[in-house]
């Protein structure tokens, strides 16, 4: 899928992603090991938005599982369509069972869930397995079959084997400790907050109408509240939304009075914006 490093970089940023050089070479090692990507870090960073790219990227269906507590087998693997096999046993009342059996077990009555999906068909795919930390502990030993051997056994059916593997993603906000076993199956790279130069060609890629200076401010506003101790610090995605906020309110600078009335797009919790309000010097900045 890639040539280079350079080239994941030229690529992922003609979708709109700017990726700095770790990402980009880890992007390319898994493409060109064939191994499943591990994604941490803190929400708003970028992490599933990578895999959208490298989608995009690779003209690929993107396949996602969105993790959370209580996902089971059921939703990540397969299913049985067990309406229509009762409407298919009632309409073949004459025949024997191991007639009936044979019919009701086959693909026409499968419903196929997303890791499932993902490693059936020709077709290139991503498989983005979304914030894998949600999930109860018992949902990696779904996915070690298939990150190991992009494998799916179905009993009825008998083991369904990848013809094409699919670039694969998992993202995590490091919520709970994932396996060791998940682990070795992956290669790792941490997203964290970029520095102040990559953010400040992000805010300009991904809101063109604010002037550079702007820009800047907002950028090592960003930063100087993340220097602050808060429950929640702002993320890649809420700069990106406080630069939009600014832009819609024709703000050319950034006073106290645009600042404090336009916290709650940063912060998220009212303690947080008090003590943002308070220590935060915008002379400093």
């Amino acid at each position: 899928m890639f040539t280079s490093v350079d080239d994941v970089s030229a690529r992922l940023a003609a979708t709109g992603y700017l990726a700095s050089a770790a990402v980009a070479t880890t992007v390319f090692l898994a493409d060109r090991l064939g191994k499943p990507l591990l994604v941490e870090g803190p929400a708003g960073v970028g992490k599933t938005e990578l895999a959208k790219a490298v989608a995009e990227v690779a003209g690929a269906r993107l396949v996602r599982l969105q993790c959370y507590e209580g996902v089971d087998e059921s939703r990540a693997l397969y299913e049985w369509n067990h309406a229509k096999q009762l409407l298919r046993i009632s309409a073949g009342r004459d025949e024997t069972w191991d007639e009936t059996r044979t019919d009701i077990f086959s693909e026409e009555f499968l419903l196929t869930r997303p890791l499932l999906t993902a490693i059936r068909g020709d077709d290139p795919k991503v498989l983005l397995i979304d914030e894998t930390d949600k999930a109860d502990v018992e949902v990696e030993g779904l996915l070690l079959e298939v990150l190991s051997d992009f494998q799916v056994t179905v009993p009825e059916l008998g083991t369904i084997a990848a013809t094409r593997r699919p670039f694969v993603v998992l993202t995590s906000n490091a919520s709970r400790e994932l396996s060791e076993a998940l682990r070795r199956r992956c290669l790792f790279l941490h997203i964290g907050f970029p520095d102040e130069e990559l953010e400040r060609r992000i805010v300009r890629l991904k809101v063109p109408g604010l002037d550079e200076a702007l820009a800047a401010s907002v950028v090592r506003v960003v930063g100087a509240l993340r220097a602050m101790d808060l429950r929640k610090v702002p993320s890649v995605a809420e700069t990106i939304d406080w630069a939009r906020t600014l832009l819609a309110l024709g703000a050319d600078t950034l006073d106290e009075t645009v600042v404090r009335d336009s916290l709650g797009v940063l912060l998220k919790h009212q303690d947080d914006i008090l003590k943002a309000a308070a220590k935060l010097d915008l002379d400093a900045v």
